[in-house]
Parts: structure tokens; C-alpha cells; sequence
């Protein structure tokens, strides 16, 4: 089972999220915008940082949105030939889904 906790802001849980929809991941999403959620996250992982992936069939937990990424085309598909999906974090200023 992959939990996913995020914050609905954040432009990093935005690409994993975007990498996600693309790969047609089931996928459980937990808001840290929630305080039972957040206190949650940050007895699991030390801190309250996003994203926060929880592989419980790899028996993995990671925070960064790269690694998640890594993680999530490494075991469960592979990286899409075509265009990447594109996410705006500000301004003019967008990065690549998947690097």
C-alpha cells in the first residue's frame, strides 16, 4: 500500500502527485494540513516535511519529491518517453514532474 502525505501548496507534492496520476497509481493521500495528520507524519518521520511516501510492500518511507519519484517509477512502472507533465511552483517558474 502507498500513503502519500502531502499539503495541497506544496509544489513538490505536486510533481509526485502529478507522477502519480500519470503512472494510474492507487494511492492513499493524507493532508498535513490536518493536525491529527501532521502530528502523525511527524511521530513517523520526525518532522513535518513534504512529501512523505510510505511503501508499506517495499517497507520503505522517504521524504524528498526526487527520491519518491525514483522510488515510484523504479517499482511500479517505468519513466514515460513522451513529454513530461510540467508543474508550476511560481512566477514563470515550472519544473519537470520526473526530473
Amino acid at each position: 500500500m502507498l500513503t502519500l502525505y502531502y499539503r495541497p501548496t506544496c509544489p513538490f507534492c505536486r510533481r509526485v502527485l502529478a507522477v502519480v496520476d500519470r503512472m494510474q497509481l492507487q494511492i492513499e493521500l493524507k493532508d498535513i494540513e490536518d493536525e491529527v495528520v501532521a502530528l502523525e507524519l511527524e511521530s513517523r518521520g520526525g518532522k513535518r516535511q513534504v512529501p512523505y511516501l510510505v511503501d508499506s510492500a517495499a517497507v520503505i518511507e522517504m521524504y524528498e519529491s526526487d527520491a519518491i519519484v525514483a522510488h515510484l517509477q523504479t517499482n511500479y512502472g517505468k519513466p514515460s518517453a513522451v513529454t513530461r507533465p510540467r508543474v508550476h511552483i511560481a512566477d514563470n517558474v515550472c519544473i519537470s514532474c520526473e526530473g
